[in-house]
């Protein structure tokens, strides 16, 4: 069914009430490993991901998609410091978004042109979103989100002596890490679910967010951090009451024991089996944890609710619910 931007308000009350997705994709979708880091290679590695999302999204299921921000507001951010002399540097949360509109319009031009291959005239929108997030977030006391490239020593020391931080990744280099609250709300979470229920693909909450504290009902003050896309993209489909949250990353699915040879992924995964498996470790908070941390709160704040995390190269087959790791509550 085509979706004219001049009939998209009409389609609100056959659309209205139907199960909303959140989907969420990563770093992945917007740049692959080992390419060139250009404004060319992301859009055509965007370009890639929005045909294997549009058969889907032509089918007019209700959807919002956050993706994540890591790399590019990191180089956004260098690029601040090494024009800092002529030109004042941006903060990081005006860096984020800068990133969030720049992905946004890319993912939007993107999802619009592969529709159209589709035969649908579905339109698309992305809402530059603020997230609400605690100004005594512990995360603040301890940064530990990954941004950008790899580092050489050198200039990760020049960090450090400037008052940034950094990590040592495996396998050699150094990584900028920033502060990574949780978000609590959001404050376009109205005209998000307006424009969902209207027939819009929504882009909304990219990077995470940006990051804002609420302090009074009048006075926002926004607040340097990156926060977690896939945090925000699981909190997001809770505030809107959406039914499925669906995670596309760089692996089939959840798995035991990863990267070791008694490594296995796993179909289902209930709460309890995924909290257990968290506390032993088998989950790292730089990679796996976000994603099951928040499928679990996800599919437990209302009943009904399901999760599943992916593979972007098997995007339709996850969104159909035969591929990746679906998560179950159980009765409690």
């Amino acid at each position: 069914m085509a979706f004219p931007l001049t009939e998209a308000v009409a389609q609100k009350d056959a659309l209205q009430g139907r199960a909303i997705t959140v989907l969420a994709v990563g770093g992945n979708a917007i740049e692959r490993p080992g390419t060139q880091l250009s404004y060319a290679t992301q859009l055509a590695t965007v370009r890639t991901t929005a045909a294997q999302l549009a058969p889907w999204l032509a089918s007019e299921a209700p959807v919002v998609v956050v993706h994540g921000n890591g790399p590019q507001v990191g180089r956004l951010l260098a690029q601040n410091e090494i024009a800092s002399e002529g030109i004042p540097a941006l903060p990081l949360s005006a860096v984020v978004a800068e990133s969030q509109g720049l992905l946004g319009a890319m993912l939007q031009q993107a999802f619009q042109e592969a529709l159209a291959q589709q035969g649908s005239s579905r339109p698309v929108a992305t809402i530059l979103t603020q997230s609400i997030v605690a100004a005594d977030d512990p995360a603040f006391e301890r940064p530990t989100k990954p941004i950008g490239p790899l580092l050489s020593s050198e200039r990760a020391q020049q960090i450090r002596r400037e008052g940034g931080e950094v990590v040592k990744e495996i396998g050699g280099g150094w990584r900028r890490v920033v502060a990574s609250p949780r978000p609590l709300r959001f404050l376009e979470e109205e005209p998000i679910r307006q424009l969902t229920d209207s027939g819009v693909v929504v882009i909304a909450a990219g990077g995470g967010g940006i990051p804002v504290v609420a302090e009074t009902p009048s006075q926002l003050r926004s607040i340097d951090a990156v926060i977690d896309k896939d945090y925000a993209a699981g909190k997001l489909a809770e505030r809107i009451g959406a039914q499925r949250l669906i995670i596309l990353t760089a692996v089939e699915g959840v798995a035991l024991d990863f990267g070791t040879p008694a490594q296995r992924y796993l179909r289902e995964l209930t709460v309890s089996n995924a909290l257990q498996q968290l506390h032993y470790g088998q989950f790292p908070p730089g990679s796996m944890g976000p994603k099951v941390e928040a499928c679990v709160q996800f599919v437990r704040s209302a009943p009904g609710r399901e999760a599943i995390i992916g593979s972007l190269e098997q995007a339709a087959a996850v969104l159909s619910g035969t591929a990746g790791t679906r998560f179950i509550d159980e009765p409690r």
